[in-house]
């Protein structure tokens, strides 16, 4: 286990599980609960002895040692949140190790290699659309069934059901039926855990990223963090892209926020809580994603990314 004695910040004393912290943006909101002082549980498959299905290199190992260096403490535990044994066994750890759960991150995905876009239901490769269903809705009810009873045991705990898209943007058939209700499936989970939290003074919110500047989404485009711009050539509206840290520390900034009970059942986007609470994105911009779709891409404005940055 890594510790840290020095950590500081308005989440210090509190306890958090990231459930898909392997990579992208729930590596980053793992980061960002540690920069701000809470003890973070990271979850997921792939570890430095084995890759899960996605196939990619990032490890949760990797996760728990950059949220010990932002300050917190990082606490890695390889996890199938599709197998309620290990999820029981996860939530026992935490209860037996730290007695609390302050927040609860569900941000189990890793089904984008399973997508066939612009295919009726009929012809869809049955298998991928009913994993996806397993991977996106069914991890987190899981998940949920096993960390509430922790959560609740104080008042004040906090759920983000992490997702892509607004409800707004999701009102929209988003392609692929499979696909469109596990990304509109969480939004309706944060509603319901809203109504059976708020007795207990718990908070549920469901929480997008815009277009989110990913490690697969760099390598799908060829660049890095330090040249994603490069990639504005191929894709114009990748003009408007937002790194990890963005929803990081949207969630940091709810996580430590004690009049966020105001937000439960909301559906909410990074771009809605950076202007609410103030922060930017690593570079210094507040990228307002849906706003830019709504009005540029769906809507025929001219305007410039720039202009929602």
């Amino acid at each position: 286990m890594n510790t840290r004695s020095t950590a500081s910040g308005p989440l210090v004393g509190k306890v958090a599980l990231v459930a898909g912290a392997t990579r992208g943006a729930g590596r980053a909101m793992a980061v960002a609960l540690g920069e701000a002082g809470a003890t973070v549980y990271a979850t997921g498959r792939t570890t430095r002895e084995h890759r899960s299905e996605v196939g990619r290199a990032e490890t949760i190992e990797e996760t728990a040692e950059l949220v010990t260096a932002a300050g917190g403490t990082g606490i890695a535990v390889p996890t199938d949140h599709l197998e309620p044994d290990q999820v029981r066994a996860l939530v026992e750890r935490i209860d037996r190790e730290r007695g609390r759960l302050d927040v609860l991150v569900n941000d189990v995905w890793g089904g984008d290699h399973l997508l066939e876009f612009d295919t009726k239901v009929w012809e869809v490769d049955l298998a991928k659309g009913l994993r996806m269903l397993r991977l996106s809705l069914e991890t987190h009810a899981i998940t949920s069934h096993y960390a509430l009873p922790l959560l609740i045991r104080r008042p004040g705990g906090l759920v983000v059901e992490i997702t892509d898209g607004t409800e707004e943007f999701n009102a929209a058939y988003r392609g692929n039926l499979f696909f469109d209700l596990a990304k509109y499936g969480p939004i309706r989970m944060a509603r319901g855990l809203a109504e059976e939290l708020k007795d207990h003074g718990g908070t549920a919110v469901s929480l997008t990223p815009g277009f989110l500047r990913s490690e697969e989404m760099l390598d799908h485009f060829g660049v890095t963090e330090e040249t994603w711009r490069d990639a504005v050539s191929k894709d114009p509206h990748f003009a408007i892209a937002e790194s990890p840290a963005f929803i990081g520390r949207a969630v940091a900034h709810l996580a430590a926020d004690p009049d966020r009970g105001r937000w439960n059942g909301a559906s909410l986007s990074s771009g809605e809580l950076a202007r609410a609470y103030g922060f930017t994105d690593a570079d210094g911009s507040r990228p307002d994603c849906f706003a830019y779709f709504r009005d540029v891409v769906f809507g025929g404005k001219r305007a410039p990314a720039a202009d929602y940055r």
